[in-house]
């Protein structure tokens, strides 16, 4: 199985998007995280849910966790705020790097090494032309593992 065959659409935002629009995104359809792209529509990066959560906790709050316990109800409903007014770019990581972009003919195995290295939730899949990189699609990680488990099981399977 090809890149090609395992990739499918996905939600992708661009890093001038705004940062609460990703949010709300990334809850209502309980995705790992968004593929951001940049002006041109090339994949830029990876925003993690994991990131927006780190960016509504108060610093002091994750400096020391025992003070969560003390914000109460209506503070903690605005915690959300802090992404307002604010785009995708700002709330990337300064260590953000380019997201993992496998090739439409790599193989299921070379995007699971890709994905495994680079410790990501998905992979871009895209061509590479003289005017730029098109996006054909993403693979997330548990697309990959139900794809992998599925040729696995009939590999399992006895045969009669």
């Amino acid at each position: 199985m090809r890149a090609r065959d395992l990739a499918i659409e996905y939600e992708s935002v661009s890093v001038d998007s705004d940062a609460m629009a990703a949010a709300r995104l990334m809850a209502e359809q309980k995705l790992p995280g968004l593929l951001v792209l940049d002006g041109k529509g090339e994949p830029k990066a990876i925003l993690p849910a994991s990131q927006l959560v780190k960016m509504i906790v108060p610093t002091y709050v994750i400096e020391d966790p025992t003070l969560a316990a003390v914000v109460d109800e209506r503070h903690a409903d605005r915690l959300c705020h802090v992404l307002k007014g604010r785009t995708v770019g700002e709330c990337l990581s300064s260590k953000a790097t380019p997201p993992p972009i496998a090739a439409p003919d790599d193989t299921a195995l070379e995007v699971a090494a890709l994905m495994a290295q680079v410790r990501s939730p998905l992979v871009a899949v895209a061509e590479w032309a003289k005017d730029g990189t098109h996006l054909v699609g993403v693979i997330t990680a548990s697309h990959l593992l139900q794809e992998l488990l599925g040729v696995a099981g009939t590999l399992d399977t006895p045969s009669a």
